[in-house]
């Protein structure tokens, strides 16, 4: 069973947490106010091409947002039946936009990617309320990106590497930094998406992964370098472990994003819990090793009927026109006939 597909088939009403639940707070003092987007887009802004023969015919996920030379970019992963693979697109507005096409694709020749290839982050400030603008090293910006080495929806345990660009378009990856064979028991099963900080003279690898068998679990861990190239594992590492259960992320504490804001680090990541939904979520702290999950939901999935009303995950922060907008992932239906695109939410209503 692939991950979409254990998603997908989670049971439904099981130990779900009340939404009184949630933390109410509101008004001055409220040290989750900077982070919430409470209104979202009634619509996904991005969806599977249905192009035959496209890298995005099927569906789209895992979008990055990031401002580039005057416009707003975004990667995300396509899915054509067969794999992942990765492509760009730019937008005016935050909500409608154009696709350039692949920026990283599968090459058959390579048994690391032969079948899939996703960037899911690349090197940008680390201020919340940044327009998310890239930063270079040595004149290339820096992609992290994740693969799976069998055909499919994230089949078989994957591995994280780098890639570097002088466009934007056209990148050179480099062999794997992170391989599940040799972690610890939490990331044996393979290894999710990456997201690539530097603060001061280190970089940082927040990542996601499994353990193995069925049903798993994914957890959050850390790996910093110095060079990119020699990486270490951090020993406090899952960073993020699941919650108990009936919590919102007592399967996953997934597809982590890192940011800064007011003094401390904000980590946005994804739940998917019993009840069968994926929300996304939200950890506070004053370190980039030591979070506190936050009792709330950011985005929490749908009403029947909406885009999300099964997900609404795998988070991207960016702050612009006067607001902060998270787009995600956005899944509706049922498996497998279930519609997956992007989404967002922000901080001003529409």
């Amino acid at each position: 069973m692939n991950r979409r597909h254990f998603i997908g088939a989670a049971t439904a009403g099981l130990g779900a947490l009340a939404a009184d639940g949630a933390m109410a707070r509101s008004g001055r003092g409220d040290p989750i106010a900077p982070y919430r987007t409470p209104y979202k887009y009634p619509k996904l802004v991005l969806a599977g091409s249905g192009v035959k023969g496209s890298f995005d015919e099927k569906l789209v996920d895992c979008p990055f947002v990031f401002s580039h030379e005057g416009r707003f970019c975004m990667t995300y992963v396509g899915w054509d039946g067969t794999g992942y693979q990765t492509g760009l697109a730019e937008s005016d507005d935050l909500v409608n936009w154009r696709r350039k096409g692949i920026i990283l694709a599968r090459n058959p020749d390579d048994p690391i990617t032969r079948y899939n290839i996703a960037s899911a982050s690349i090197l940008r400030e680390n201020d919340l309320m940044s327009p998310g603008r890239l930063i270079k090293v040595d004149g290339h910006y820096v992609c992290a990106w994740h693969a799976y080495p069998g055909t499919g929806y994230e089949a078989g345990p994957a591995v994280i590497g780098l890639a570097y660009s002088k466009d934007l378009m056209h990148w050179e990856k480099t062999p794997p930094i992170l391989f599940p064979d040799g972690g610890a028991p939490w990331e044996e099963g393979g290894l999710y998406k990456p997201y690539l900080m530097k603060v001061g003279r280190t970089y940082y690898l927040f990542y996601n992964a499994k353990t193995k068998g069925e049903p798993w679990h994914e957890q959050t861990g850390l790996a910093t370098s110095t060079d990119l190239k020699h990486w270490t594992r951090h020993p406090a590492s899952p960073l993020l472990r699941n919650g108990p259960k009936g919590s919102w992320d007592d399967r996953f504490a997934s597809d982590p994003v890192v940011l800064r804001h007011g003094g401390q680090w904000a980590m946005f990541y994804f739940g998917l819990s019993t009840d069968g939904k994926a929300r996304d979520l939200l950890a506070l702290g004053d370190s980039l090793t030591d979070f506190r999950k936050v009792d709330e939901i950011l985005v929490d999935a749908g009403p029947p009927g909406s885009v999300d009303e099964k997900f609404a995950h795998k988070p991207s922060i960016i702050h612009a026109k006067g607001a902060l907008y998270h787009h995600y992932c956005a899944v509706s239906g049922k498996w497998p006939n279930d519609v997956r695109g992007i989404s967002v939410a922000r901080s001003i209503p529409w």
